[in-house]
């Protein structure tokens, strides 16, 4: 894959661009984004970025955060709190994401999104007040492991790191999710399954493989 250099602005401009551009596979009003990436990858900030770049041209976004799924830590727990087998396939709510985001969200869908289900710091459900994305809205989902579970992405982005660079910017207590990143390297292939990779070891050094086809 041939991969050129890009600033952080070039780069948020080229993807709000493409998605306001989107139009949902469904048939639906609205278009599905994903921001994948490792959490030692700005996932978070490039969804803001695009999200902002959206709202500048009159677009609604709404913003969800795996993080915000994970489920209870009895299940993520189950085999210790360092198991990467259970982190890679048990930890994020795959289930609640396809009921309470992707499903109402489908043609002929509600609208109404709920923005996060579970706090892991409480591990007690948020109550959040589901949210109603307008026709023509834009949802972004970011965070790690996206793909492979058949999401309905129109527009998948992938923030690549380098196993060195992933192992320098993963904190010590959380090296253990290593392995699981590589296990998604080998299984899942997200460089080859997303419409757009952006090379990210250096945060000021991007590089990309250009805008989705």
């Amino acid at each position: 894959m041939r991969l050129e250099a890009i600033s952080w602005e070039r780069l948020t401009g080229a993807l709000a661009r493409s998605a306001d551009e989107l139009k949902a596979a469904d048939g639906g009003p609205w278009p599905k984004i994903a921001v994948d990436g490792a959490p030692a990858a700005p996932t978070g900030e490039l969804a803001t970025a695009i999200a902002e770049g959206l709202r500048a041209r009159g677009r609604s976004v709404h913003v969800v955060s795996t993080q915000g799924f994970l489920r209870p830590a009895s299940l993520r727990y189950e085999y210790g709190k360092r198991d990467p087998d259970t982190y890679y396939s048990g930890w994020f709510d795959t289930g609640a994401l396809w009921r309470e985001v992707f499903g109402p969200l489908e043609a002929g869908g509600s609208g109404r999104v709920l923005p996060d289900l579970w706090d892991p710091v409480t591990d007690r459900a948020t109550r959040s007040p589901y949210q109603r994305l307008p026709d023509g809205g834009v949802l972004i989902v970011q965070g790690p492991l996206l793909f492979g579970h058949w999401f309905p992405f129109d527009l998948s982005v992938h923030l690549r790191l380098s196993a060195g660079a992933l192992q320098r910017r993963t904190g010590t207590d959380e090296q253990w999710t290593l392995s699981a990143f590589q296990r998604y390297e080998e299984e899942v292939a997200p460089a080859e399954t997303a419409d757009v990779v952006v090379r990210a070891d250096h945060p000021g050094h991007l590089a990309w493989s250009g805008p989705p086809a």
